[in-house]
């Protein structure tokens, strides 16, 4: 048996999970051992094993049988001689059926365990719901205690093994992902056999039932156990119930968008548009001392659709919900453009609730740590401006290599090693441009899509950085304008909006400063509010300027923003000039969102849905192709500019923003109705007043809130 309990990845067993023995063998076991320990044996040529019987079978703690397999063949194992005779006495497993049933259990157990205490959960299922609840569990102050060393486990129960099971655990692993600290915590599957056969739950801190299927009376079981001792379970749309909740089907709400009223641990209330599964929670009246977690319809019934559930004397808590929470606005069950607006609308507080619901059950959501910074890389988007660059970066870079400036020195290098530190204010600047590569930045793509003659010639790329503002700093006024900077990263850590506004750029987000200069004495630098203005156009433009993708509902929102339709935020430009001489040296921050839908929408997410919608079969975008169109259409749009004035762009302008005889109040809700005539000649917003005079509103000092159709000033 020693060699048969030889484990895949070498360990050797330490414990045995307890197995139920049938009458006549727990009989004859107690008459044998006459309450004393049993060596169980096996004479000549078979190979012999000794089991421990640790406690007597039988009793209400968790039992526990521990195995020693020898290293020897044949002989006794142990450290006493084969026939030696003490207080063990022998069994012999080839002539005991019960004992070879024993030994087969006992070898498919031992495979999934570890060295570490695995308790034998109790549950008696004709036990009442107070019995299951009093089982015996040891002290935990009501939360499990995980002795394994290593990250506990978030289990997702899908239901039977499927294409479409394995679709659904994808789902919910994502959206967990994006919620816990996934440092703290390991994300894995728990299949229906495993669930059953496996010792899953002593390192189990969260059990996500998210099956629709129905669950097998023995799994429901395991899962109930698993509670008793202190479990946590979130149940995500599920039949799983207890506590004498029923799950009722009610018309008219399967997979329909509703208003959810949800209220939080401290008593306040979010109020979230979500997609139904259709089922409420029915029972079990005012008996049940209930969580604080609430959710129900905004509806005269008020059905239950989120319950936190706390079970037994050990600390165990369900929180059931039967709204889609895992499921984004972009899933094939939301049929309708009204309704992904609805759910796109409030992705933000439907990770809210999920991350509450979470912290609940005692999951660790905090704000997860800022990535390491990273070098830069100096690159550029052709051959021929290659030479000239270096030989302008040696007559102008310190003794060190260094280039200073009031915010950062940056430090030219061949090639960078683990031993170089990047900080904000000290940033290595990598010269070998032949050794570059990323998975977030194609060099080859970019050079392929940027069309100019000057803009986004010369790139400082970095995968994480606090931000891309900063980066040109020292480089601005001294580069030759016709080599055009553009820094572009994977990731800001410490972006920058307009004011104290911070910009959230998450990795998926296409992010990048960029410098041009204008002369003064020209149209533009006449106007240069004008500039953000075609910055916003031009990324619009990137877009919908692609065959096929002109109907992508990508907009224009005065006087910085990039918007989804009018509903919601995609992106924003950030403009500062500085004026040297008789030339404006303008630094354009731009970031928007292209592949990554949370946590509210993306471009890639467009796409998506107008493919649904239109049957198309449109392809998602990237972001350095993109920043390399945009910067390609913001070149055109200022030579347009500067050679017609602001009538050149101002229709195409008009075509894209979302303002359109749009009525607003001024200040406040209570402040006088305008109605939004256009752009002025510099480049501010005109409003046509109830009076009939029209007014210039200058984005200086004045913002949009779209939802309220109010113009206020923005706050100091």
């Amino acid at each position: 048996m020693e060699d048969r309990l030889q484990m895949a990845n070498g360990l050797v067993p330490q414990k045995i999970v307890s197995v139920h023995l049938q009458d006549s063998a727990l009989k004859e076991l107690k008459d044998q051992t006459a309450n004393e320990p049993a060596r169980i044996q096996q004479p000549g040529p078979e190979p012999s094993v000794e089991l421990d019987i640790m406690e007597h079978v039988g009793k209400d703690d968790p039992k526990v049988l521990g195995a020693d397999p020898s290293q020897g063949k044949g002989g006794a194992s142990g450290s006493e001689p084969a026939g030696e005779q003490g207080e063990l006495c022998h069994l012999h497993l080839s002539s005991c059926h019960e004992c070879l049933e024993l030994e087969k259990i006992t070898i498919e157990s031992v495979k999934f365990a570890s060295a570490e205490n695995i308790p034998d959960l109790p549950y008696d299922p004709s036990d009442s719901l107070e019995g299951v609840a009093d089982a015996t569990c040891p002290e935990r102050e009501g939360r499990r205690v995980h002795t394994v060393g290593k990250a506990p486990n978030i289990l997702i129960y899908v239901g039977c093994d499927s294409p479409a099971a394995q679709a659904r655990f994808q789902q919910v692993q994502s959206v967990l992902a994006d919620c816990v600290d996934t440092d703290s915590y390991t994300l894995y599957p728990l299949l229906g056999d495993s669930a059953l056969r496996d010792p899953w739950s002593d390192n189990c801190v969260l059990l996500v039932i998210a099956t629709r299927e129905a669950i097998p009376e023995d799994l429901q079981q395991k899962f109930m156990a698993y509670l008793s001792q202190g479990g946590k379970v979130l149940g995500l749309c599920s039949p799983f119930t207890l506590a004498g909740f029923q799950v009722t089907s009610k018309d008219g709400l399967q997979e329909t968008v509703q208003n959810l009223v949800f209220s939080k641990a401290d008593q306040s209330q979010v109020q979230l548009s979500v997609l139904s599964s259709g089922c409420v929670y029915e029972g079990p009246g005012e008996r049940l001392s209930l969580g604080k977690l609430w959710g129900h319809l905004e509806n005269e019934d008020k059905d239950k659709l989120i319950v936190q559930v706390p079970f037994g004397t050990c600390g165990g808590e369900a929180v059931l919900c039967q709204v889609y929470l895992e499921l984004p606005a972009s899933s094939s069950i939301v049929q309708t453009q009204e309704d992904f607006n609805l759910l796109k609308s409030s992705n933000i507080r439907r990770y809210e609730v999920l991350t509450e619901l979470l912290s609940a059950l005692g999951l660790s959501c905090d704000t997860k740590q800022a990535p390491a910074l990273t070098p830069l890389h100096l690159l550029t988007a052709t051959e021929e401006i290659r030479d000239p660059l270096m030989q302008w970066l040696g007559k102008h870079v310190g003794p060190e290599g260094i280039i200073k400036s009031g915010k950062l020195s940056l430090k030219f290098v061949p090639s960078y090693t683990s031993e170089i530190e990047v900080t904000a204010t000290a940033i290595p600047v990598v010269t070998d441009m032949d050794a570059f590569s990323s998975e977030n930045f194609d060099l080859e793509i970019y050079r392929q899509n940027l069309q100019t003659r000057q803009l986004g010639k010369i790139i400082l790329f970095a995968e994480v950085t606090p931000t891309t503002m900063n980066l040109l700093d020292g480089l601005m006024f001294e580069m030759p304008q016709e080599m055009g900077l553009i820094a572009i990263a994977g990731r800001q850590t410490q972006g920058k909006g307009r004011g104290r506004n911070a910009w959230l750029s998450p990795m998926g987000c296409a992010v990048c400063s960029l410098l041009v200069s204008i002369p003064l004495r020209s149209p533009l630098g006449q106007r240069i509010p004008f500039v953000q203005h075609l910055m916003s156009l031009a990324v619009v433009e990137a877009v919908r300027s692609i065959p096929g993708y002109e109907d992508i509902n990508l907009r224009v929102k005065w006087p910085n923003d990039i918007y989804y339709s009018h509903l919601m935020k995609i992106g924003g430009v950030l403009v500062n000039s500085t004026l040297m001489g008789e030339t404006f040296y303008i630094l354009i921050g731009c970031g928007f969102n292209v592949t990554n839908s949370n946590p509210t929408i993306c471009i890639n997410d467009l796409i998506t849905e107008y493919n649904k919608e239109h049957g198309a079969e449109l392809k998602p975008l990237r972001a350095d192709y993109l920043i390399a169109r945009a910067v390609t259409r913001l070149e055109k749009l200022i030579d347009s500019f500067q050679n017609k004035g602001p009538d050149e762009v101002l229709p195409l302008y008009y075509k894209y923003w979302v303002h359109s005889a749009q009525q607003v109040r001024l200040g406040s809700a209570d402040g006088p109705k305008v109605c939004i005539v256009g752009l002025d000649d510099s480049g501010f917003l005109q409003v046509h007043q109830e009076d009939g005079e029209v007014v210039t509103v200058h984005p200086d000092g004045n913002s949009f809130d779209m939802l309220r159709n109010l113009l206020r000033p923005k706050q100091p």
